[in-house]
């Protein structure tokens, strides 16, 4: 019914929009904490669970026990639950949708007799038909001969049925829990000398790596945890420029952290952990594949472990035309290099802001002094109109458009020149290599 019926019958109801991303998601973490009470434990349609109980119920003192405890913590977390629990996975789940009770052991039929059809997971279309035929209640179609609702209906109403009351097998499959990227060595006697840890290291490295390429995964960020006899540890991190699972790559990085441990009276445990990944999928390399892109993403690792990765920056195109909006400046390690600039005209490549030169008419100054030299113009290339971007309010376009010019002077240099015909002024933009 419509929201503002419903709040006639039910003045306290409450409305939320529906996010199914972050249902499944706590699903998820909900499936997790139920491991408590069994290890197998699946993920049962889009709002409920399911558990295979089998040998683990008498830890809690029984069936009964168990269940109160799951309705005492859930309802403690502000969640109301249904619960059926029989021999079979399909009694359960109609015990759980429509009664809301324990079967007795061995008799599935006797549970489910007064249940619905709907409670042996079928499709709308197969329940509107049951009941027209009269078959409303799942004893009603266990009295029915099996031949005409295999013809009618197809096979799967009766397995459904078989499954419910122990005749076919179904088993519970549960999710895998996801991979932990951590390796960790305790060694018999302690180390401390350089060329130790670094063999241990690149030990750990390995296995990890390994562990890595079976996932297909990549480490931006590691973090060895190196334990020390008198119980004191110490870290050593290394960031990545690009995720790597490579360790002939990584361990050359890593030896620069690692020369700064100090083992104190001897290290006796090593731990390693990927902190931060990334997917790498496998890529074919063929004869045309050249490595220099993995050797400058190195050097930008090398930098970035003494200045910082986000210290170490690249630029990038932008959309626009205006000079000083042409170009993006972000850190080489999160970005990848694009295109060169799309210009008619060619850029210098020194920008910067405008300074005041003197000068009058629209053409280039035959002489004029800048940052305290005197120049002459040899050469003028030009004009180039830029008008400002009206949709944005800039303090330096505020004078409007602009005439640009390449000049070329005797004393060679070669300078971005730019002309103010609203306000008639002249400057100097940037400068050409």
């Amino acid at each position: 019914m419509p929201y503002a019926d419903a709040r006639a019958f039910c003045p306290d109801l409450q409305s939320r929009p529906a996010d199914p991303a972050r249902d499944q998601r706590f699903l998820h973490i909900l499936r997790r904490w139920f491991t408590r009470y069994c290890p197998w434990v699946g993920i049962e349609g889009a709002d409920g669970l399911v558990l295979d109980v089998t040998g683990s119920s008498h830890i809690l003192g029984g069936e009964d026990a168990m269940l109160a405890d799951m309705r005492a913590r859930l309802a403690r977390a502000g969640l109301s639950v249904q619960i059926g629990l029989a021999d079979t996975r399909g009694a359960a789940w109609a015990l759980a949708h429509h009664a809301d009770g324990v079967a007795p052991p061995n008799d599935m039929l006797g549970a489910l007799r007064s249940l619905p059809v709907a409670a042996l997971r079928i499709d709308d279309k197969t329940n509107i038909a049951l009941q027209r035929l009269g078959l409303r209640k799942i004893g009603d179609l266990v009295t029915t001969p099996r031949a005409p609702l295999t013809r009618r209906f197809g096979p799967d109403l009766l397995l459904r049925l078989d499954q419910a009351l122990g005749a076919q097998p179904e088993q519970i499959t549960p999710i895998a829990e996801p991979p932990h990227y951590a390796v960790r060595m305790t060694l018999p006697e302690p180390i401390g000398l350089l060329n130790d840890v670094v063999a241990g290291a690149e030990r750990l490295l390995i296995q990890l790596c390994t562990k890595l390429k079976a996932q297909e995964m990549g480490v931006r960020v590691l973090c060895l945890t190196l334990r020390r006899v008198d119980q004191d540890h110490q870290q050593v991190e290394l960031r990545l420029a690009r995720a790597l699972r490579d360790p002939d790559r990584i361990m050359p990085l890593f030896k620069q952290g690692l020369e700064a441990v100090e083992a104190g009276f001897g290290i006796d445990q090593m731990r390693l952990e990927a902190v931060q990944l990334e997917p790498v999928p496998i890529r074919q390399i063929n004869y045309v594949t050249t490595g220099q892109k993995d050797k400058l993403n190195d050097l930008i690792t090398r930098i970035g472990t003494r200045i910082g990765l986000e210290n170490t920056l690249r630029f990038l195109p932008a959309d626009s035309h205006i000079p000083e909006r042409s170009f993006l400046i972000a850190p080489a390690a999160y970005s990848e290099p694009e295109g060169g600039w799309s210009t008619l005209r060619p850029r210098p490549l020194r920008l910067f802001p405008p300074e005041f030169i003197a000068g009058s008419g629209s053409q280039p100054p035959k002489w004029f002094r800048w940052r305290g030299m005197s120049l002459t113009s040899a050469r003028a290339i030009g004009p180039e109109r830029i008008a400002p971007e009206w949709w944005l309010n800039d303090e330096n376009w505020r004078l409007g458009v602009r005439d640009y010019w390449h000049v070329q002077t005797k004393q060679g240099r070669r300078l971005w020149l730019y002309y103010t015909p609203q306000n008639p002024h002249w400057f100097v933009h940037g400068e050409f290599a």
